[in-house]
């Protein structure tokens, strides 16, 4: 059985032609896709299910996310070479940039399973949300990606940005609010180790809904301090629910699944898949 490479030149542009080389050097005759779409990875996934075993995704959360979603329950492993923005899921999951380090894990094919989750049947493998974070995507997606840029396009939004209205189903009737976000979490970080959930779990069977009130500036650079020190507790601007399936609605379809923007329309139901994808190790 073989290893296929699905590289995403958009989100990988800085770092995929360096791999291909340092790939090609390593590896005689490499199964690779430089991907032009979506539909190009299905495809090639598609095309190659039967000979491959083990499918590496060169890229960010959401080019992880769009192989992911062709290997959920079934036998065949994910594999990353992180090359994204923020790489959240791939620092959960103990990735680096180094690529002998991959080789040596692709050789032994050891995995884990661990959950994912969908919203309204998308599949999420890391945190999902809306409101403010949705909005900060949708402005993301037409900027230079990098960590700067994010951090520029929050500032302007924060600002400008009313909070949303979130009604729950009868058994989380008590959380019904305005929120400045609301986030799905299945592993721990947004990514750029800036940690939303702390206490997330990705082989629990649960996702964490971050609650998230908007707040003034003061707290807003405390709770940045605590979210990039693993130190986030519930408190005045920030509640949890740990749940495996819940239903709201909400007054927004400005969504982001991993960091790529999407447009949800209400009611929306979250359901874990509970260890429905295998994992390199």
């Amino acid at each position: 059985m073989k290893t296929a490479y699905i590289i995403n030149p958009f989100s990988a542009k800085k770092n995929y032609k360096s791999f291909l080389t340092a790939l090609e050097s390593r590896v005689e005759n490499p199964l690779v896709l430089v991907s032009k779409s979506i539909e190009d990875s299905f495809d090639f996934i598609k095309q190659n299910w039967n000979d491959v075993d083990v499918f590496v995704a060169i890229g960010g959360d959401g080019t992880i996310s769009t192989v992911a979603s062709k290997l959920v329950n079934s036998d065949k492993i994910l594999a990353v070479f992180p090359a994204g923005s923020g790489n959240g899921f791939s620092n959960e999951t103990n990735f680096s940039k180094n690529i002998d380090s991959l080789l040596t894990k692709l050789k032994k094919k050891d995995f884990k399973l661990v959950d994912s989750f969908s919203v309204n049947g998308n599949l999420s493998i890391n945190v999902s949300g809306v409101g403010l974070d949705g909005n900060i995507i949708e402005g993301f997606e037409h900027s230079e990606r990098g960590f700067s840029s994010y951090i520029k396009i929050t500032v302007e939004k924060y600002f400008k940005f009313k909070p949303i209205k979130v009604q729950f189903e009868e058994k989380y009737k008590q959380f019904d609010g305005e929120y400045m976000m609301v986030n799905v979490a299945n592993s721990r970080q947004f990514g750029n180790n800036a940690y939303i959930a702390p206490q997330a779990n990705m082989s629990d069977g649960k996702v964490e809904i971050a609650l998230v009130k908007k707040f003034p500036l003061p707290a807003g650079l405390s709770f940045a301090y605590r979210m990039f020190t693993k130190s986030l507790k519930p408190g005045k601007y920030l509640q949890y629910i740990s749940t495996s399936k819940i239903s709201f609605t909400v007054d927004s379809e400005a969504w982001h699944l991993d960091g790529e923007y999407h447009k949800i329309k209400s009611p929306v139901e979250v359901k874990v898949l509970p260890k429905s994808l295998r994992i390199l190790v």
